[in-house]
């Protein structure tokens, strides 16, 4: 019966799209975009579009020189992708491991709210904290890799704030998409440039910069569960200054039914504690010196309040909230070397502050007492990154990293147990680092990366991480590449010495950095000039994985992962197009009481596949993501029968998005999620709503 329903619920749906977005002819035209030089002065590395795995046309080539908005848009005011290279020259070194880039309009496109909603359709990626009644605690994993041991950037520098995964974790759901201009994804070598924590990836978020006119975007949203999100931004420029300011409010109460044995069910049968209320504010300016020096300068400035859902605990332990404040800016001094454009050198000075703080009662022997959490964790960083064109073939990249962390922690309890506990710890650790990466085209066809890392940190001392990877076109349409990268986390500095008086979590002050290295084989082939796919095997093995063991921090041992991506992309039509993804991960614990099992919270299988109609402002957008469930694996209630080696249910989600031109500068947006009405299981006892709607208006002046 149900599954006659979702036939039903999808045929309805397709033909919807159909009959709201007709199809106009529109012979493909030749295009040729003209940009200014100021448009492409800070990009960096060169990139392959997503298309590969989300529906965006491919890209066009073009010359430099007029300005970016003029070359946006084509003559029947359709969207078109553009592939940027670095400083506008064109470049062979196209990666061992793709550069995979979403942009502005597939972010739009999407809907999305937040960093984590752009991530979640891409291959690789299990993402449970997104969405209604998500929760920072339940992870983000890339390839196996949760969210620490992994790389988030803004604009080239750190936002990962050294503190554990739990109570102070990076928070993908506060970073605003308003003043987001694309966001990029790699792996492989790229772990020698930004870091060796990265045995998953590197997602770097580039934001707006303004434009030499005046432009303002604006939107407002309402939808279910109380949702209220308004965003706009402002850009403008004065001769050679430009200058961009954005501002955005999301709130949403998550107040909605859900079954019983869920986290923070109340007496009424709904999730309680799980509003969430964020306001962020976000400006750049852009000087340009003279033809060869600029400099750029950028702030965020982030307030959250939430409640927290702790998955698996009694109703009454779960009246937890979370205030999150975070600061992050930088200056960035970029420079033309000699009289060519072969040689580009950048300096970046920057500053993150993430102050969370964790508090609510906690209940004993029927008694009420009070306790408190605070992680205050300061960072600065210093950069030098020279990027250097040796000859026609060869190119190399290398520079300097400088990193002073701090943690002011407190922890505080009246419950008895665990007043001995309460303690104020005040950390510091200096972490340095040497990184070149050489690329070298050993012919047409055949290229070969090399990396180094070395690392001195003020805890653990030096240690160098080598990575390297290859690509080889076998044909025109076929491409074989291959990368391996060593890496080492660190235990964050809480981990530590701070004890965890919210989970009752003692530090150990001798845990061992996380070792390992992973690895990808690939190819990349076009099929027919309409139909592109992707294949690529990862793995990875990582030794003195941490973990909690009898409530203390420990490591526990080694954990092999191996798994598989598979994405593939149809242009049907210049108005239609589709795409298809799906990943297989297998994340063994090898060693311990867990041995053979699957880490927890990471899926064995995900796939997605989207539909995609655009045409004169028009667009309609459909999603269809299956989930074979995970293992719920922390905080089980063995009294009711649970056990760590449960799974979640599997669940089918379809999604609607579409817009509809009012103005030539106004437009409607729908978001219809979870189309076929299942209160599936996001993870470890967090359900979904069920079926929720999101309207909005967009202005662009």
């Amino acid at each position: 019966m149900n599954r006659y329903r979702y036939c039903v619920v999808l045929s309805v749906v397709v033909q919807s799209l159909c009959i709201s977005f007709p199809s106009v002819a529109n012979p493909s035209q030749q295009t040729e975009l003209v940009l200014d030089k100021n448009s492409y002065l800070n990009l960096e590395l060169p990139v392959t579009p997503v298309e590969l795995l989300t529906q965006q046309s491919p890209p066009i080539e073009f010359t430099l020189e007029t300005e970016p908005e003029e070359a946006t848009t084509d003559e029947n005011n359709q969207d078109v992708d553009i592939l940027l290279e670095v400083l506008g020259q064109p470049d062979n070194f196209s990666g061992s491991t793709p550069v995979y880039v979403i942009d502005q309009e597939e972010i739009k496109r999407q809907n999305a709210t937040s960093v984590a909603d752009v991530l979640k359709r891409m291959p690789g990626f299990a993402i449970n904290d997104v969405g209604h009644g998500a929760d920072i605690h339940t992870g983000t994993y890339y390839r196996g890799a949760s969210i620490n041991q992994s790389v988030f950037l803004i604009n080239g520098r750190p936002i990962n704030n050294d503190i554990s995964t739990y109570h102070g974790g990076t928070d993908l759901n506060s970073i605003p998409v308003e003043a987001i201009e694309r966001v990029e994804l790699s792996s492989g070598v790229t772990s020698a440039l930004y870091g060796s924590s990265a045995f998953g990836g590197v997602v770097n978020i580039i934001t707006k910069e303004g434009f030499s006119t005046p432009k303002l975007n604006s939107s407002i949203q309402f939808g279910s569960l109380n949702l209220n999100n308004q965003q706009v931004t402002y850009s403008d420029g004065v001769d050679d200054v430009r200058y961009n300011f954005s501002f955005e409010r999301f709130f949403i109460d998550n107040r909605y039914s859900v079954p019983a044995g869920a986290a923070n069910r109340d007496a009424q049968g709904l999730l309680s504690n799980a509003d969430t209320a964020t306001s962020t504010y976000f400006g750049s300016i852009a000087l340009d010196l003279d033809p060869q020096n600029s400099l750029n300068l950028d702030i965020k400035k982030l307030s959250s309040r939430r409640g927290l859902v702790y998955f698996g605990f009694p109703p009454l332990l779960q009246r937890d909230r979370l205030d999150h404040d975070g600061l992050n800016l930088g200056l960035s001094w970029q420079t033309r070397l000699g009289k060519g454009e072969s040689s580009n050198l950048t300096t970046t000075i920057g500053y993150n502050q993430d102050y969370f703080s964790t508090y609510g009662p906690t209940f004993f022997t029927g008694t009420v007492y009070n306790r408190l959490g605070v992680l205050d964790s300061q960072k600065i960083t210093a950069r030098v990154d020279h990027d250097w064109q040796l000859t026609a073939n060869n190119k190399l990249r290398w520079g300097l990293d400088l990193r002073n962390s701090q943690l002011n922690g407190e922890t505080f309890s009246t419950r008895p147990d665990r007043v001995r506990f309460n303690e104020v710890e005040n950390r510091s650790v200096l972490n340095t680092a040497l990184f070149a990466v050489n690329t070298l085209n050993v012919s047409e066809d055949f290229q070969v990366d090399l990396g180094l890392r070395q690392s001195f940190d003020g805890e653990f001392g030096s240690y160098l991480n080598p990575s390297g990877g290859l690509r080889y076109n076998l044909t025109p349409a076929v491409t074989l590449r291959g990368s391996w990268a060593g890496g080492q986390r660190n235990p964050g500095l809480d981990q530590l010495y701070l004890y965890d008086t919210v989970h009752g979590w003692e530090s150990n002050a001798d845990l061992k950095p996380e070792t390992g290295s992973s690895w990808t084989m690939g190819t990349d082939v076009r099929l027919t000039d309409n139909l592109v796919g992707q294949f690529t095997y990862f793995g990875s093995s990582l030794d003195n994985r941490l973990a909690i063991v009898a409530g203390k921090w420990e490591n526990v041992g080694l954990v092999d992962t191996n798994g598989l991506e598979a994405a593939l992309r149809l242009q049907i039509s210049p108005q239609w197009s589709s795409f298809v993804n799906y990943t297989y991960t297998d994340a063994q614990i090898k060693t311990g009481t867990q041995a053979g099992l699957q880490l927890g919270l990471i899926p064995y299988s995900v796939a997605q596949s989207g539909i995609s109609y655009r045409n004169s402002g028009w667009e309609g957008n459909l999603y269809l993501t299956y989930n074979s469930g995970m293992r719920r694996a922390l905080f089980t209630n063995t009294a009711a029968g649970q056990t760590p080696t449960d799974f979640s249910p599997s669940f089918l989600n379809l999604d609607l998005s579409s817009k509809i031109p009012l103005t030539n500068n106004t437009a409607m947006t729908i978001y219809l999620e979870n189309l076929l009405g299942e209160q599936y299981e996001k993870v470890n006892r967090i359900y979904s709503p069920g079926f929720t709607v999101r309207v909005g208006v967009t202005a662009n002046l």
